[in-house]
């Protein structure tokens, strides 16, 4: 399959590029490298044997989409890109609307002018926001309590109606928890530009010195030790879930939802102690405020994902935390050493 992947040198992008290049596929990235590095990609192609075609431009540039398209002719869509980050959305709401849901009508319109009519999109368990209590089936009221959120599930809107319009479209939506880890090897992993807003890779730039101490936001939710707990899943699994989906889509027409994760929360410390264990060191942390839009506890209900496309997640926190350490002692300053 000829697969075009948008944001495809981030973090999931990239883990799951490789995963398309192990299974054969055919990829083009899309990505205007704002919160990636082109290096990704070349590792990728060094683990995979494989080399992935690249375009440099954000998806929102019409021009530049049409001329992927037109050399490309891909198969099907993998739509990652976009911004994530809920603080900062907070902050920048029409950045998020403009670049989060204008991307997706120029990726859409492509995609029908060229007969593309299958795509995966990169969703977010943000859409369910406070409505129901974990775990959340893909059923659960949604109503995000942020920008971030609202964007995705402004998108996820937007694939069920072109769904419903045109029976010939393929759709998968993922809304995953919170991706951890790195690839195994050490040679591909998260590195977020600036000050990282997920949980994992901060702790483990306090690890590599990078930074003096973890900003814990809030320690009186109503969770066992007052930390936020959520689903955290490993980044490789998350990775084969897309695959799964893709695979799924190739027999089954219209709109589909699945939630991706373990279906087992953790608290933000009990992640930092687990870190702490594989690295061998005690990670300093501050507790400070909550941060806006937090949600108190956030976890999956995967059973649709394991019974649809027989995916579950089998890495732990422990193997995320390790697998991590090794990324970030073998590239303390991420892929700009290189």
């Amino acid at each position: 399959m000829r697969v075009l992947v948008t944001g495809g040198a981030g973090y999931i992008g990239s883990h799951t590029t490789l995963a398309l290049l192990e299974q054969g596929h055919d990829v083009l990235v899309v990505d205007d490298l704002s919160n990636s590095s082109r290096e990704s990609l070349a590792r990728v192609a060094e683990l995979t044997g494989r080399t992935a075609d690249f375009v440099e431009a954000n998806v929102r540039d019409a021009n530049a989409l049409e001329s992927a398209f037109a050399s490309f002719r891909p198969d099907a869509v993998i739509h990652f890109a976009g911004w994530k980050a809920v603080g900062e959305s907070t902050q920048v709401p029409l950045t998020y609307y403009r670049e989060n849901v204008g991307s997706t009508l120029t990726l859409l319109e492509t995609m029908a002018r060229h007969d593309c009519h299958t795509i995966v999109f990169s969703s977010s368990a943000t859409v369910y926001g406070e409505l129901s209590e974990p775990p959340f089936t893909e059923d659960a009221p949604t109503g995000a309590t942020n920008p971030y959120g609202r964007t995705k599930h402004m998108v996820e809107q937007i694939l069920a109606d072109v769904a419903a319009a045109d029976d010939q479209l393929r759709v998968g939506v993922l809304r995953y928890f919170n991706p951890i880890g790195a690839h195994e090897s050490g040679r591909i992993g998260e590195d977020p530009k600036g000050i990282p807003n997920n949980l994992l890779p901060f702790v483990a730039q306090v690890a590599a010195g990078r930074r003096e101490k973890l900003m814990v936001f809030g320690d009186d939710y109503p969770t066992p030790d007052g930390t936020g707990t959520r689903d955290y899943i490993h980044v490789v699994d998350l990775a084969a879930g897309h695959l799964a989906a893709l695979d799924f889509l190739t027999e089954h027409d219209g709109y589909h939802v699945w939630n991706l994760g373990t279906g087992r929360p953790n608290s933000v410390l009990e992640v930092v102690n687990a870190f702490g264990e594989a690295a061998g060191m005690e990670i300093p942390y501050q507790i400070v405020a909550r941060r806006p839009g937090d949600v108190a506890s956030s976890y999956a209900d995967v059973s649709r994902a394991h019974a649809e496309l027989g995916w579950q997640a089998h890495k732990s926190v422990a193997d995320a935390c390790a697998d991590t350490f090794r990324w970030q002692s073998a590239n303390p300053n991420g892929y700009a050493q290189d």
